[in-house]
């Protein structure tokens, strides 16, 4: 009986890890990677969830606001089987779209104004971080394993 619990809220289920690489160009629109599975049971995924998300946050202390926005997602429908004490990898593309406001949009293209947006931007302490999310479904199981890994987007 406790081993059906540790089951069903994935304790000794499948675990999953991002392998993703260094840093990724802007202009490419996609993103290339792996998804690492482990288990100590043997287990099948239904399903995996990938999302690229943008936080952006500007502003300094009370003033501060945080918006997040999602610049890709996609979901790959198929059944992995994932044995007991192995490793298997999954390789994924995920294209995503990166949305530019009308600062970002005059700061790339006009070399006078650039300057002054990008001390506008500086002085309100605008930053955006990047982060993918994988969750994956798992059959008989409530808890679904999830990784999420901040990446640098050049």
């Amino acid at each position: 009986m406790f081993g059906k619990v540790k089951t069903w809220l994935g304790i000794e289920g499948v675990k999953l890890e991002l392998v993703l690489p260094e840093s990724i160009q802007k202009s490419s629109g996609v993103i290339e990677g792996n998804i690492r599975f482990f288990s100590m049971n043997t287990q099948t995924v239904s399903g995996i969830q990938l999302r690229l998300v943008e936080r952006y946050s500007r502003g300094k202390k009370e003033d501060k606001l945080i918006d997040e926005y999602n610049l890709g997602e996609i979901y790959l429908q198929e059944a992995i089987e994932v044995p007991a004490n192995e490793p298997i990898e999954i390789d994924f593309k995920l294209p995503f779209e990166l949305l530019k406001s009308e600062m970002d949009t005059i700061e790339d293209n006009n070399l006078v104004f650039g300057g002054i947006v990008k001390a506008a931007k500086w002085l309100r302490s605008v930053k955006s971080e990047y982060r993918i999310e994988a969750t994956a479904k798992v059959r008989g199981v409530a808890l679904d394993p999830f990784d999420r890994k901040v990446i640098d987007l050049k």
